[in-house]
């Protein structure tokens, strides 16, 4: 059972169960569902989130999850317990397969409409309708499962929703589709049925191929925590324990090069920790005894054990899960609205259809001529145009933007950022490329410059790597060692040719040396016995065009911020360059309560960042982007990911953003107007279902001709 018991407040003990609800499609669904729980006694609130469909509801001890399971069934929606729910068939799946069929159906339907459209008459219009019936009433019935469940359980639990009228109109087409097809009449409308259920699935498979990207997104933070870690217990022995029974207290062996499991204070040794999941520090932290680790960050260098300070439900890169989270319930000013439509929807469909066939049975038409203006209506008034007015315009766009090497992950997310009026920028793989370069303190001599490639090929810290790199591009060859060690958490040296080097920290390889330049700067040093001793500096290599890319950000009236983890020292000299304010030493808490203040404050914010520190923050933003080169949990998180070295992409794409938004304005007015034209026509008979179905899908043609227009958006 997903519950748990905690007391709130001075009140009595309540439980917390966690359940996923099937066929939520709009806020109407939602807030259905979550005012229906709060009036079922025992029960103290409910909160559902829209992207995961995951349901929370606090309730009295004495209400099990049983309980809530029924009081969601009797509300209309199907409930599971999670792990049910991960174990179940897939829902895009059956989606695709649902659209699958209805595609194929429509294509071969709509080639045998064509000879009936082109003048086919007597038995042979008659034997083209019954092969279209064979083909579209069992892949209506197939595909049109998700609709016709959804307003089943509706209509049982008393209520209506989207899926009713949609249900009714595909149901009506074909019933009189067949019943024409039987007195041999000269219409019928399976193509219409088919084509209208293919439109509608492809956007509920869209819808729920971005929901498992959200779950996706907060599930890959957690998987960055190791399955198992090795126990030490008093006696000396160790063993392994599931990472998730770990508890405050013990104390864990953490081998060098191995992810730490759990936040603890280190007892034992000493080591260089990468810690950039967390803090976007690029740099390695030495730590010894005494000092604090976090789960999720890399044991670099030496073997360290660990005393315990959090569960693992408790660590720091759990709390980003759960902002994360919590950040993904957060919709649109677009979607809301929409919502809102959705609710009058329905009804309206329904009073318009039925006052027409009303309508006409008291003008003194026929059933069967009343029931087919009703169907008309119901299908003419098919929100198709309206529906693809965003999204069509979000797909021509999203493929410009990607010849340009930006990935739009999130539709939706072209919708915010056409708003953004303010840039949040992390430092280190952002506007920096993330790789440390030796920017200062090489030997010149050649002999020095290869014993110095020999000392940092023999370890893997991030600075040796970084002087080997510059140097084989220099082409310098190693020369031979006849011996070398590594001493841990100091560096490592090396005899070649009877003369002693070292490379490390200051006080170990050249403790004699006088310090040059910044004492706060990233930097290594190299000395060999009797000779010179070079202090190495570094930088994080600066995107080639970050200036004149935050120079457009300017121009493009947004404020541009940085907000890092890194120390004020090294960030600050980078915000002055590029001319803007600057944040550092910032948490990811930090990141994601500057964000929501912001967006509380009326903002609408860009946050780009790379590393899973920058998860919380990029979930709740407006809009997220990061580099491709980020942290999986990074990409995951953003709406948009660009390729490549440069940081133009980030206003290119709210540049495109904009253009696809006066798009979209465009689509809407279409689709209204071809509304307010239409409706009246199929409500005064003046149109047949057929004709009903054509100009819904004309309607469709010419808002997605003038999307079309956004293929050169992106510049």
């Amino acid at each position: 059972m997903n519950a748990v018991t905690a007391p709130i407040g001075g009140r009595a003990a309540l439980s917390a169960t966690d359940l996923v609800v099937e066929g939520v499609s709009c806020a109407s669904c939602i807030a259905k569902i979550e005012h229906g729980l709060a009036a079922v006694p025992g029960i103290a609130a409910a909160r559902l989130n829209f992207t995961t469909r995951r349901l929370h509801v606090a309730h009295d001890a004495t209400l099990d999850e049983a309980g809530v399971i029924a009081a969601v069934r009797r509300i209309g929606f199907e409930a599971h317990a999670l792990a049910e729910q991960e174990a179940g068939p897939n829902e895009s799946r059956r989606l695709a397969r649902a659209l699958a069929v209805a595609g194929f159906a429509a294509m071969n339907v709509m080639l045998l409409s064509v000879s009936v459209w082109s003048g086919a008459d007597g038995a042979t219009r008659t034997l083209f309708h019954w092969l279209s019936a064979l083909i579209a009433l069992p892949a209506v019935a197939y595909a049109g499962r998700p609709f016709f469940d959804s307003a089943w359980r509706a209509l049982r639990a008393g209520r209506t929703n989207m899926d009713v009228p949609i249900s009714v109109g595909v149901v009506l087409t074909c019933a009189v589709s067949l019943y024409e097809t039987a007195i041999d009449g000269a219409h019928a409308y399976f193509d219409g049925a088919v084509m209208l259920l293919a439109f509608l699935l492809a956007g509920r498979l869209l819808d729920s191929l971005m929901r498992e990207r959200a779950r996706d997104s907060v599930a890959s933070l957690l998987h960055r925590l190791p399955a198992t870690v090795r126990v030490l217990d008093d006696d000396g022995t160790l063993r392994d324990l599931p990472v998730a029974l770990v508890a405050p207290g013990m104390r864990v062996l953490v081998s060098a090069g191995d992810r730490i499991g759990v936040d603890g204070v280190v007892e034992h040794g000493s080591s260089d920790i990468d810690r950039s999941i967390v803090t976007g520090e690029s740099v390695p932290e030495p730590v010894d005894a005494g000092g604090a680790v976090l789960a999720g960050t890399f044991n670099l260098t030496s073997p360290i054990t660990v005393r315990v300070t959090a569960a693992a439900s408790d660590t720091v890169i759990a709390d980003i899960a759960r902002l994360m989270d919590a950040a993904g319930q957060h919709k649109s000013l677009y979607v809301r609205i929409a919502d809102r439509a959705a609710r009058l929807y329905t009804p309206a469909v329904h009073l318009l259809a039925a006052l027409s066939f009303a309508g006409w049975i008291i003008a003194g038409a026929g059933w069967h001529d009343a029931l087919l203006i009703a169907v008309a209506v119901l299908i003419i008034t098919c929100p198709c145009a309206l529906g693809l007015a965003v999204p069509v315009a979000q797909v021509v766009a999203s493929g410009a933007l990607m010849r340009r090497g930006i990935l739009v992950r999130d539709g939706a997310a072209l919708e915010k950022l056409a708003g953004v009026d303010t840039v949040l920028l992390d430092k280190t793989g952002t506007v920096t490329l993330g790789e440390l370069v030796p920017v200062d303190g090489l030997p010149v001599d050649a002999g020095q410059r290869r014993i110095l490639l020999t000392l940092a090929l023999a370890t893997r810290h991030p600075h040796a790597r970084a002087i080997a790199q510059q140097l084989e591009q220099d082409g310098v060859v190693p020369v031979i060692a006849q011996e070398w060690r590594e001493q841990v958490g100091c560096g490592v040296e090396l005899i070649a040719d009877g003369v002693r080097a070292r490379l490390g920290r200051q006080d170990w390889a050249c403790p004699d040396a006088a310090v040059a330049g910044d004492a706060d700067a990233v930097s290594t040093c190299f000395a060999i016995d009797s000779g010179p001793s070079y202090r190495i500096l570094f930088a994080d290599a600066l995107r080639p065009d970050a200036v004149e890319a935050v120079a457009r950000l300017g121009r493009l009236a947004a404020k541009v911020e940085f907000v890092s983890g890194d120390s004020p020292h090294v960030v600050g000299p980078l915000a002055a360059t590029l001319g803007i304010a600057a944040r550092a030493r910032m948490s990811p808490a930090d990141k994601h309560d500057a964000v929501r203040a912001l967006e509380q404050a009326g903002h609408h914010v860009l946050m780009v960042g790379d590393g899973v520190n920058d998860g919380p923050a990029l979930k709740s933003a407006s809009v997220g982007m990061a580099p491709s080169a980020a942290s999986d949990v990074g990409r995951q998180a953003a709406d948009v990911v660009f390729f490549g070295e440069r940081l133009m992409p980030v206003p290119v794409a709210i540049v495109a953003a904009r253009r696809t938004m006066r798009v979209v304005r465009q689509n809407f007015a279409l689709a209204i107007g071809y509304n307010i034209i239409a409706v009246p026509l199929a409500i005064l008979g003046y149109v047949t279902p057929l004709v009903a179905a054509v100009a819904m899908s004309g309607s469709s043609v010419l808002v997605i001709a003038n999307a079309l227009r956004l293929k050169g958006a992106a510049r």
